[in-house]
């Protein structure tokens, strides 16, 4: 029987996931942001936002180590730790010191992130009972999402106006992450003084040693590649995300690059205000209903539907690309319906990953069907800034869209596999 000392859910869960959610969005849009601010070309732009993402592809692999040694309270406050400390870091050393280190930072923060990731879902199924499980698992995805608002909205808003009113670029940006590594300070001492301590939440080593902690690990990754139809799965996994995949890290550079380079020119708080912030709150949108809407038509049914509304409304950057409208109002209709669309769609994607998960070793396998989700969007990311010198934006889109064809063809092969 699982025993909480301390405070209840509505204490912690909040604050929990919004320390959850808001490090991955310093890492996947704040950095790339500053990057892009401080002149990298997009080449090297795509590269090197995909490099320090990697955390969350790798980490089913050190998962078991998570699970095993030390509580998941203890790994929960001592990432939160870290997070704060390095994001403080580059706060501080963002103006006078090398892009290299600061690359090495967000790294950091990036494996804290994803190591915190672990520990907290973890901690939250010892935490509650099965029926708290259920009753909560809303309000820690609605804080996830105030994180995304916050994390890719309000901060870089924040930036935008900064950087009018002080003149220097990097010197905004120090601010907000300063803000940012404030933020995270106290809600981990917050953390230190309210998140229960289960019974259950114990070390588990019980004299295991690395050889065979990797050992259990690789008999479940072996019994993953021996489910029915795993290759369409991965294929599934690998393409139902491509034209985002793609275009995903080229996005802000298209927002902020000069009219005259094909971009649309928006300032840094511009771009915030209508991608981080309406385009936000309709993915949550569209989420929400895809799900209503996949629970009472069946994911077989759904998911043409929403494959083809995550695709499809790609080609508004195309549009904006070809006409380059200064109207926010348009710029801001595009992003919001392509977003839209997204949370639809992606629903979808979830739900796949779940259902092929299920079975005796589904955490392990759930936890291998999301580094394939990475992959996915790592892979394409890689080349995504080169492919856009390369072609232009026009010709960079053009190819995005291309790219709905082999994801159509994996949703295809998949559907035909579901009951």
């Amino acid at each position: 029987m699982i025993k909480v000392k301390k405070a209840g859910p509505w204490l912690w869960i909040p604050t929990l996931y919004f320390a959850e959610g808001l490090p991955y969005f310093i890492v996947n849009t704040i950095a790339l942001a500053v990057f892009k601010d401080m002149g990298l070309d997009n080449g090297t732009l795509g590269l090197v936002t995909t490099i320090i993402s990697l955390p969350w592809l790798i980490k089913p692999f050190w998962s078991p180590f998570v699970d095993i040694f030390r509580s998941k309270r203890w790994w929960i406050l001592s990432m939160q730790v870290a997070m704060a400390v390095a994001v403080l870091l580059v706060a501080l050393l963002l103006p006078v010191t090398s892009f290299t280190m600061i690359l090495i930072l967000f790294l950091v923060v990036a494996f804290a992130s994803a190591t915190h990731d672990i520990a907290a879902d973890g901690f939250y199924m010892l935490a509650l009972d099965p029926k708290n499980q259920s009753a909560f698992v809303g309000v820690r995805s609605t804080f996830y999402r105030i994180a995304s608002v916050f994390g890719q909205g309000v901060l870089v808003v924040l930036a935008g106006v900064l950087q009018r009113r002080v003149g220097d670029v990097s010197k905004a940006w120090s601010i907000v992450l300063l803000v940012s590594a404030l933020i995270l300070a106290a809600i981990t001492l917050y953390h230190f003084l309210i998140v229960p301590v289960p019974a259950d939440d114990v070390d588990n080593r019980e004299g295991k040693s690395a050889a065979r902690i990797f050992r259990e690990f690789g008999e479940s990754f072996a019994t993953f590649f021996t489910k029915k139809d795993v290759w369409i799965a991965i294929l599934f996994m690998l393409l139902y995300r491509l034209p985002e995949a793609l275009s995903v890290n080229m996005l802000y550079p298209f927002f902020k690059d000069p009219v005259s380079e094909g971009g649309l020119g928006l300032t840094t708080d511009a771009y915030g205000m209508v991608y981080g912030t309406f385009g936000v709150v309709a993915l949550l949108a569209g989420g929400i209903i895809g799900g209503v809407y996949a629970s009472r038509v069946g994911l077989k049914k759904a998911l043409w539907p929403m494959a083809l509304s995550l695709a499809l409304p790609c080609a508004v950057y195309l549009y904006m690309a070809l006409t380059q409208p200064s109207n926010l109002w348009i710029v801001g209709g595009c992003i919001v319906f392509d977003q839209f669309g997204y949370g639809f769609g992606f629903t979808a994607y979830m739900l796949y990953m779940m259902q092929f998960a299920d079975g005796p070793l589904k955490t392990s396998h759930y936890a291998i069907c999301t580094a394939f989700m990475w992959l996915s969007m790592k892979i394409p990311g890689l080349f995504s800034g080169y492919l856009q010198l390369s072609l232009g934006y026009v010709g960079f889109f053009i190819l995005v869209m291309i790219c709905c064809i082999p994801a159509f063809a994996g949703v295809f092969f998949a559907r035909r596999r579901l009951s």
